[in-house]
């Protein structure tokens, strides 16, 4: 750690002058005689107690103690990531897939760092891969459809929602550390994505999830009943007298807004409220 950064010192300093860290600090294992399996979980309970400074120091430590090379690059590398220090993730990510080629959640964290610097042909190459080493999980088939919809490609993405949602009916209710909470939406894509999560909800039978998110593309500038009546999944919502109310409760909220005041910027992010039934 003698060649780190003026900014890294600073930010472990900061962390270290916190009322929280004392309390943290007469807990700590020893460096020079811990295990490297305690040093990482040192790392992981850092992290989440936001020391993530201090989680850098006891996963580099384990390395030094023999611990896992691949895993704690990965580690690194989501730490390094909520830290923003987007080039150095990336690093260690690669690092670890170098010695490790079928480590899903080092291809997840690496998509959505691709996601984020808006390389989506990479980004979902990423994703793909991850779910080739792990299809049962969830955050990744959700990561790989939010990234087909700021593609435009809302058949993929829906495919993709579809399964995330069979896998885990509560996916978009959590706060994920995989990259689900990454992909930020235009008002448009927004839009799109949520009429097509109200195709995957009806094709769950869930119309609660269905409306919900019908609502959401509605108050998001989206013509939801045009768009239904050209659905084969939606089309029979079409005159149903919630869909009707709330086409019309949006369409007055439109018009009591000031010019150019956006109604989606009223809309709640998100998962709906109603949380979803539980698989049969």
């Amino acid at each position: 750690m003698a060649q780190e950064s003026d900014s890294l010192r600073s930010a472990r300093e900061l962390e270290h002058n916190s009322p929280d860290w004392e309390l943290v600090r007469a807990h700590l294992p020893d460096p020079a005689t811990a295990s490297p399996a305690v040093l990482q979980m040192e790392g992981d309970i850092l992290r989440a107690r936001r020391f993530p400074v201090s989680a850098l120091d006891y996963y580099r430590y384990a390395l030094q103690r023999g611990g896992d090379v691949c895993d704690l690059m990965t580690r690194m590398g989501v730490t390094e990531l909520e830290l923003g220090n987007v080039a150095l993730a990336r690093l260690y990510l690669q690092k670890g897939l170098k010695l490790r080629n079928k480590n899903a959640q080092a291809w997840n964290d690496l998509g959505a760092i691709e996601f984020m610097e808006r390389r989506l042909g990479d980004a979902i190459r990423d994703y793909k891969r991850a779910i080739k080493y792990d299809d049962q999980s969830a955050v990744y088939h959700s990561n790989l459809g939010l990234a087909y919809v700021d593609k435009k490609d809302f058949e993929s993405a829906r495919a993709q929602l579809m399964l995330a949602l069979k896998l885990d009916p509560q996916i978009f209710s959590h706060q994920s550390a995989a990259g689900t909470s990454l992909h930020i939406l235009s008002s448009g894509d927004r839009a799109a994505f949520c009429f097509e999560m109200a195709k995957a909800y009806a094709n769950l039978g869930n119309e609660t999830e269905m409306l919900h998110a019908l609502e959401t593309a509605s108050q998001a500038g989206m013509d939801i009943r045009a768009a239904m009546a050209k659905d084969s999944v939606l089309a029979r919502y079409v005159d149903d007298p919630r869909v009707v109310t709330m086409v019309r409760a949006t369409r007055t909220l439109r018009a009591s807004r000031p010019p150019g005041a956006s109604v989606a910027s009223a809309v709640p992010p998100l998962p709906p409220p109603a949380p979803a039934p539980a698989p049969r």
